[in-house]
């Protein structure tokens, strides 16, 4: 059963629109952070240099600059300081996360971090005016508008992308392979995020799509898997999971998606100094797909929650992931609301996959890897191998053929030209589906 936890767990990075973590699991507003105990005297010396600069900003500094701005400023320094995903977040932020969790949010829908002074991609969001931009996973943003990045931070370049819906803003972005930056207009959305999709594919053989974890998506997957047996008149034979480009979401999301493929054992636990750190997340007896073969698919936009759903299938022997390694953020962050109105995201913990891997800076590797190509047709050759039925006088088939390509053939030779890895994923299940007969 899920344990649940009074703590609001987050991970990377943050959404444009809002500062959005990646991995967390149920806040409450009355939780404190814990008194740290004295184990170690307080450095003086320290101290007295924090305090020698701080009078030294305000006496000699160019311009008057107030305590708060100072006191906030070294807060937020203080804590980026530590790892990329360790925040202070104002009153305003701290809101708008609350608020982005639960699915919408104003912005462009880009989940993004920081690298080398630059904004990087981590996944443009389904469905969003990144994503329809063509803002790919990894590109570096070096200018917005007319302002360079580098120097920024995230905070301020994520507020300098906020805006009213319908406004224009423009990215300036280098790409790995591209021979000159990129210069990409958007227009301002108010991000409405369904976090799950799903069709069937063909028949017996079902798709569904998370492209992040919110509160809801547990119980959307649930819908969503009801519906794919009801359209398919009957139990799947086989279902792909699409985690590609998915930065995470809400943890208790991730082992609920999790445990709706599972009947027993491990999902993920979590270990740090703290004691409210350590959890350990079992499934139940239950499996909705009556334990039907899946594949996962993944990619380097897949992050945090995503890679606790694919390192539990692949170590449970439930599923065959495929696709590429992983983005690779194993840590776990606790938002913990101050007195002020504000709240600190600290990371807390690292998680790990039932068979105690580490996912933090390493990934998941997929079983079968595959890389982000696209498949297209060959133009007419000049030479094309000999038939039978190109032969003079060949015998005709006996049985008469009727309507020509059948549309699910039809259907096929289009997946394989749109997406070359599902159309790998299906040909996989299909494989299982046949020797399991």
């Amino acid at each position: 059963m899920l344990n649940k936890k009074s703590v609001f767990i987050l991970s990377l990075g943050v959404t444009l629109g809002i500062s959005i973590g990646i991995c967390s699991s149920v806040l409450a507003e009355k939780n404190k952070p814990a008194p740290i105990a004295d184990t170690e005297s307080l450095p003086f010396e320290d101290l007295r240099t924090f305090t020698e600069i701080f009078g030294r900003i305000k006496r000699d500094y160019v311009e008057p600059v107030t305590d708060k701005k100072l006191l906030e400023d070294a807060i937020r320094g203080m804590l980026t300081g530590l790892d990329p995903h360790s925040a202070y977040l104002v009153a305003e932020e701290y809101q708008e996360l609350k608020e982005g969790t639960m699915g919408q949010f104003g912005g462009l829908g880009i989940e993004v971090t920081m690298e080398n002074g630059f904004v990087k991609v981590v996944t443009p969001i389904d469905d969003t005016p990144a994503q329809r931009a063509g803002v790919k996973t990894g590109d570096l943003i070096v200018r917005l508008d007319d302002k360079p990045v580098k120097g920024m931070a995230l905070s301020d370049a994520v507020k300098l992308m906020r805006g009213e819906p319908g406004s224009k803003i423009l990215l300036t972005i280098v790409r790995e392979g591209a021979e000159a930056p990129l210069k990409i207009t958007l227009v301002r959305d108010v991000v409405k995020v369904k976090s799950v999709k799903s069709r069937i594919l063909e028949k017996n053989y079902g798709y569904v799509r998370i492209s992040s974890f919110q509160s809801g998506t547990g119980e959307s997957l649930k819908d969503a898997l009801a519906t794919l047996k009801k359209d398919n008149g009957g139990n799947l034979k086989g279902l792909i999971l699409d985690l590609r480009n998915n930065p995470g979401g809400v943890l208790n999301a991730a082992v609920e998606v999790s445990d709706a493929f599972l009947k027993s054992g491990l999902i993920v636990y979590t270990e740090g100094r703290i004691e409210n750190s350590e959890m350990r997340f079992n499934a139940a007896p239950d499996d909705l797909i009556d334990g039907a073969p899946m594949v996962v698919l993944i990619n380097a936009g897949s992050a945090s929650a995503s890679e606790i759903v694919a390192g539990a299938l692949q170590d449970q022997k439930r599923a065959v992931i495929m696709g590429e390694k992983s983005f690779g953020k194993g840590s776990v962050q606790t938002i913990l609301p101050t007195s002020n109105g504000a709240a600190v995201k600290l990371t807390t913990a690292r998680y790990y996959t039932p068979s105690g891997r580490s996912i933090q800076a390493e990934g998941i590797e997929p079983d079968i890897a595959l890389e982000n190509l696209k498949l297209e047709s060959l133009d007419k050759a000049e030479f094309k191998p000999v038939k039978e039925a190109d032969l003079s006088h060949h015998l005709e088939n006996a049985k008469e053929v009727v309507g020509g390509q059948s549309a699910a053939d039809k259907a096929k030779e289009a997946l394989d030209k749109k997406d070359y890895a599902l159309y790998e994923a299906l040909t996989l299940l299909k494989g299982i589906s046949i020797v399991n007969k």
